[in-house]
């Protein structure tokens, strides 16, 4: 059968019907007809309540029939108010593309189902297909229903207004969050905002002194390396006025105004120093130190740590590095060249932050040395690193995102190798110039390139915007770690005799795993029952991220801003299915349904 088809709608409405029917009769025969052999089945709460991927005809059928009884899903049709049906080519195989819905006993789902050729050519059989929950029936997102009318027009003029309202419900002074968020980046605010759409309490601390200084106070040419359209945060896109890379000072009052404008609960200045949970109680206590050095115990359902893949510093073991008596800092430390003009620096690292500052030191007039300990994987930032947001042009954000969603974990690296291999040709005189100095270029494993290198250990890449340039034309050095002997008062000294002298040090080292600050803040317990965090394990997700962990009560959200924004819908979901005790968790989380809908402490009157 050849896929140049005009009517792509009929053969994907059809597929819906029978599976809908299959599902209904629990035919196993009639379902396992509908897959090919090599199938994939990603489900995102909406059939299973977790975050999972199977593949391979016979575990997506018995996959399929698992929760049968449970969930119940039905009403399968193509959605007509997404992108329709098309033909679309997808890790290099093309296919039909149809985005549906459905309805399960729990609320309502969304799906992308593609279909190819069977063996026999004559028929169409399912390749992928993806089933994500979007709503919780009769506790949808309150930007889903009308727009809350606020204060009436006829006004209590001795009753308080919206500021007074909101600085109480910000204050905490007579109650207890549901959910606690550590952490107020992209991560935090993504995940609170859910939060409270759903009705339910979320504070969010930051030990910044103000919101968005996760980005403001980075080094000061920082500017993001993706282009703005993957970029939104939920409910509130960027405006259409904003540049295709936003500069860091911009994102940083965007954060500010985005609390403001979606009224989240969110204390400045506040550290979080730890807790500890209570099974009977299905409870945390932890302690938050405030500006002022008080400390405020506080006993939330839920904590999510929202601190980023990037938390606590890495510091490689240079025992010779006290001997320097010049300047050391980690790259987090690290604000402005022009401080450096005239001077000698040597930035120790290869990946983003090492480049940047590097060229951010040489461009305020700094003689400058990068140091590279391993091979790197280099790409130009554009067109080359955009390459995976194509996608992001082809229709509405929300459609994109759910496409996104559902490709599995193998057809992704797939695509990524397609991606590596032709950024390779478009930035072929530039990779021959940077081997050409002595540069280890790395592509990832097994050439699945920087998105992979990012998702497995959160860095090892370099976004080309000027520094790769720079080493090419002999205007900043390059020095292989293994060159240096030891450092010295004066800079290093090298295994050839030299000196290499130098007024500061960055090491642009990176950062150590969320699993150090969970020891660190819940004890060595806590930490063993979690495990591992990000990277991919046996199973075909991230490790602990977006769902249920092995320690009740925690969660766990990190990555890029169109991460964020995606998998904070189904972190939240889970949220608020246990609060209305539609799902267990270990301890006995779930609270009652009275409880769970209670309206959060906003302003907004009924």
């Amino acid at each position: 059968m050849t896929m140049a088809m005009t009517d792509v709608g009929t053969p994907a409405a059809q597929w819906l019907a029978a599976f809908e029917k299959a599902l209904a009769a629990a035919d196993d025969s009639a379902l396992r007809s509908l897959f090919h052999a090599d199938s994939y089945w990603r489900d995102v709460l909406a059939l299973t309540w977790t975050i999972q991927t199977v593949n391979g005809r016979d575990a997506v059928v018995k996959g399929l029939f698992g929760p049968r009884g449970q969930v119940t899903p039905s009403r399968f049709v193509i959605d007509p108010d997404r992108m329709p049906p098309r033909l679309v080519t997808r890790a290099g195989t093309q296919a039909i593309e149809a985005i549906f819905r459905f309805e399960t006993t729990d609320g309502q789902g969304s799906g992308v189902l593609r279909l190819t050729p069977g063996p026999d050519d004559a028929t169409l059989k399912a390749w992928t297909l993806l089933t994500t929950l979007e709503a919780l029936q009769g506790h949808e997102e309150r930007i889903a229903k009308a727009r809350p009318h606020g204060q009436s027009y006829s006004r209590d003029f001795r009753g308080p207004n919206w500021l007074d309202l909101r600085n109480e419900a910000a204050a905490y002074s007579d109650r207890d969050p549901v959910v606690l968020v550590v952490g107020g980046g992209q991560a935090g605010l993504s995940i609170a905002a859910r939060l409270t759409q759903l009705q339910v309490d979320t504070l969010i601390v930051d030990r910044m002194a103000r919101i968005g200084d996760n980005w403001r106070k980075r080094y000061h040419a920082l500017t993001l390396h993706n282009q703005v359209q993957v970029n939104h945060l939920p409910y509130m896109p960027f405006p259409p006025t904003w540049p295709t890379y936003i500069p860091k000072d911009k994102l940083a009052a965007w954060f500010e105004a985005y609390v403001e404008s979606l009224e989240l609960n969110y204390w400045t200045g506040t550290t979080f120093e730890g807790g500890r949970y209570d099974e009977g109680e299905g409870r945390w206590t932890v302690t938050l130190r405030r500006p002022d050095g008080s400390q405020r115990v506080m006993h939330p359902r839920h904590v999510v740590m929202a601190t980023g893949v990037s938390g606590i510093p890495s510091i490689p073991d240079i025992p010779s590095l006290r001997d320097f008596e010049g300047t050391v800092l980690h790259a987090s430390q690290y604000e402005d060249g022009e401080a450096w003009q005239g001077k000698r620096a040597i930035v120790i690292g290869t990946g983003n932050s090492g480049h940047d500052i590097a060229q951010d030191l040489h461009s305020g007039g700094a003689e400058v040395t990068l140091v590279q300990r391993s091979p790197t994987l280099i790409v130009n930032v554009e067109p080359s690193a955009q390459l995976p947001y194509a996608l992001y042009d082809e229709g509405p954000l929300e459609d994109c995102d759910l496409i996104t969603v559902s490709m599995p974990l193998a057809l992704t690296k797939k695509s990524h190798v397609l991606f590596t291999e032709r950024a390779r040709q478009m930035d072929k005189t530039l990779l021959e110039g940077l081997a050409r100095t002595g540069f280890r270029l790395d592509f990832g494993e097994d050439g699945t390139g920087w998105q992979f290198k990012y998702l497995t250990r959160g860095g090892g890449y370099y976004f080309n915007v000027g520094c790769s340039d720079l080493l090419v034309e002999g205007k900043i050095g390059l020095l292989p770690f293994g060159d240096i002997d030891r450092f010295v008062a004066q800079g290093a000294r090298l295994r050839s005799g030299e000196t290499r002298p130098a007024d500061l040090v960055v090491l642009a080292t990176g950062y150590k795993g969320q699993e150090v600050l969970v020891q660190k803040l819940f004890g060595e317990d806590v930490a063993q029952r979690v495990g591992a965090i990000w990277g991919f394990g046996d199973a075909q997700e991230l490790r602990n991220m977006f769902q249920r962990t092995p320690q009740p009560g925690l969660w766990f959200i990190a990555g890029s801003l169109a991460q964020c924004r995606i998998y904070s819908k189904y972190l939240a979901l889970q949220i608020k299915a246990l609060e209305l005790g539609l799902l267990g968790d270990g301890g006995d989380l779930s609270s009652s349904v009275e409880k769970a809908s209670a309206p959060v402490h906003s302003i907004q009157a009924p």
